[in-house]
Order: C-alpha cells, then sequence, then structure tokens
C-alpha cells in the first residue's frame, strides 16, 4: 500500500520507514527536516494544510509519527506542543477526510495514562494523586493511597485504565488520541492508536533536553560522566526497542480494522527500573558507575507498567530484542 509517514526524518519514524519497505509498501515521507546525511525525506510541515493536501494524494494510509516529544523544559513549551501535536494532527485529520483516506496509524504513548495501575491493601485499586513537590524534596518517592495514606503496591496497566495525563506532553498525545475518534466517528475511518512505551535504540536523539533517559544516560557516558538518576532509581518502565516498534507500526498499517479506534500498549512486557537502565548502560560503555542523585521532575510519574497482551492477540505484536542485546547495541552507537 501507499503509506503517508509523518515524522519520518525522526528516531522512530525512520525505521519505521526502513520496516515499511522491507515489507513492500511505498512509503510517502513527510517531514519538517530532510535527513541529510541519506535516507532522504520530503520537507513539509503537517500544520500547513496545502502540504499536506499533496501529500495525500494517491495515498491509502496514513501513519503519523509527527510530534514534539518529551517532558518539555518549562511552561514556555505549552505554545509548541499545542501547536506540533494538537494543531497539526488536526489539519492532518481533516485534509485526511477531504482526500478520502480511511486508515490512520497514530503514534500515541504511555504517558496518557498518568500514573500507572496501583492497589491500596485496604482500598483495593487506586488512581494516586500527582505527587506533591513537598513529598519528592524530602524523597517521598512512592505515590500513596488517596483515602488513607497507606503505600501503595504497583500492578500493570492495560489499555481499559482511565486516562489521567500529567504533563502538557500528555495533554497533547490524549488530545491527539480524542481527535483522531472523533474524525472515525465522523469519516467512517479507522484509528489504530499504539501508545509506545520507553522506546530507545539507534538514531535516539543525542543531547537535548527533550530526548528519552536513555538517550541522555548514555551521551553522559560518551562525555565520560557518570548518568545522574533522578529520584531513587527504582521506578519502573517498560524499555522497548526502535525495530520492535516500527515493526508495530507495519502490523497494525498491514490489519484489517474493525473498529473505529482501538489503542494498544506497545512494550515488551519486561519491565525495569531505572536504575537498572543506567547500570546496564554504564556496564555495556565501560563507563562510570550511575549516580543516584536524589533529583526529581515535577510531572514524572513513579511506575508505569504495561500489559502488552492485547497487542499480541488483535495486531500479532510481541516484542523481539532482548533488554540486554538491545542496550549493548545501543551502547555501541556513538552518534
Amino acid at each position: 500500500m501507499r503509506v503517508l509517514l509523518t515524522g519520518s526524518a525522526g528516531f522512530i519514524g525512520s525505521h519505521i520507514a526502513d520496516a515499511l519497505e522491507v515489507s513492500g509498501h511505498e512509503v510517502l515521507p513527510l517531514d519538517t527536516a530532510t535527513l541529510a546525511d541519506g535516507g532522504g525525506g520530503a520537507s513539509g510541515d503537517v500544520r500547513d494544510a496545502a502540504t499536506v493536501a499533496r501529500a495525500l494524494q494517491g495515498v491509502d494510509a496514513v501513519c503519523h509519527q509527527a510530534a514534539m516529544v518529551g517532558l518539555g523544559v518549562d511552561v514556555y513549551d505549552l505554545p509548541d506542543y499545542a501547536s506540533v501535536n494538537v494543531l497539526g494532527t488536526s489539519v492532518l485529520l481533516a485534509e485526511m477526510a477531504r482526500a478520502g483516506v480511511r486508515k490512520l496509524v497514530l503514534a500515541s504513548s504511555m504517558v496518557v495514562y498518568g500514573e500507572g495501575s496501583y492497589a491500596c491493601a485496604v482500598h483495593g485499586p487506586v488512581r494516586p494523586r500527582p505527587r506533591a513537590e513537598s513529598a519528592l524534596a524530602s524523597g517521598a518517592f512512592e505515590p500513596a493511597c488517596p483515602r488513607c495514606a497507606q503505600p501503595l503496591t504497583p500492578g500493570t496497566i492495560d489499555e481499559s485504565a482511565p486516562a489521567d495525563p500529567r504533563n502538557v506532553y500528555a495533554d497533547t498525545k490524549l488530545a491527539q488520541e480524542h481527535l483522531a475518534a472523533s474524525w472515525a466517528r465522523m469519516t467512517g475511518g479507522s484509528v489504530v492508536a499504539l501508545r509506545y512505551h520507553n522506546v530507545y535504540g539507534p538514531r535516539m536523539p543525542r543531547d537535548t533536553p527533550y530526548a528519552g533517559v536513555a538517550a541522555l544516560f548514555r551521551s553522559a557516558l560518551l562525555r565520560g560522566e557518570a548518568p545522574k538518576v533522578f529520584e531513587d532509581g527504582l521506578q519502573r518502565r517498560d524499555f522497548v526497542h526502535v525495530r520492535d516498534v516500527a515493526r508495530a507500526n507495519v502490523l497494525a498499517l498491514e490489519h484489517p480494522s474493525y473498529a473505529p479506534f482501538a489503542a494498544y500498549n506497545i512494550a515488551s512486557g519486561r519491565p525495569r527500573s531505572i536504575g537498572d537502565l543506567a547500570q546496564a548502560l554504564s556496564a555495556a560503555c565501560g563507563g562510570p558507575r550511575p549516580v543516584v542523585t536524589g533529583a526529581y521532575r515535577l510531572g514524572d510519574v513513579r511506575h508505569i507498567v504495561a500489559s502488552p497482551h492485547r497487542a499480541a492477540a488483535d495486531l500479532g505484536f510481541t516484542a523481539e530484542v532482548a533488554f540486554e542485546d538491545g542496550m549493548a547495541e545501543f551502547a555501541a552507537v556513538t552518534a
């Protein structure tokens, strides 16, 4: 099929382009940047309706990866996140409706959940409130029960969990899902929203405050510095390799869609702590041991561990790259 791939020059988008081509699909790239070092890329902004309309001619489906990512630096990032993620998606959806393109695979994120799944020994499953700065400053990193303030036991979250975004990036990713679902209902189209967990791998951006934690740790190690681990390093995530994420997008595009909107966790199903990540990269790079700083960022969540079962059942997706192998490869990449 002919697939318009937005964000085609980005970290994840470039791997999706490779996977689509290997699977025999024709990729029509759209990105604000071009790949000067090879791989190609058509310059264009999803916020520009005329550009998007031209790009959609003769297209069978859209894979929408273009976005401003990361937790952000401060409140002054708000207009950029809203413009790129919300306005850009709105323009794309409107032009898809005009062009009669009815299939969309959307890059969503685990951040729409906010905190992960928790249970209280007294009150059962609960949704903890956002962590207060006073608690974080005192080193009380674990969320407490909102009813009795007792410690909680973290669990595994699935796609049925209610959305509870806790930073501006999360707000805009959830807005993308809502806009896409409305588009599907109004046009008879179909949306597969892939909620990526912590993606890492080759081509991950370096030396930017918007990069993921794996990239930040590796950049420190390449400078000969110890990775600086926030909080106590025990916060848990699911790290999934970018080639697995790319394969999930191919499966989603090839999957016959029966529902207007469906969301899937794209994760390994094998959680690790941030401290584990830092230690694995330090060992693979032969660098200094990580330093646990106790520092924190408002808007970060404590634990978010995914259930990947729905993606396996519906899309046939199971992550294949083992954490140890992926980290060894990632540590060996120097650019």
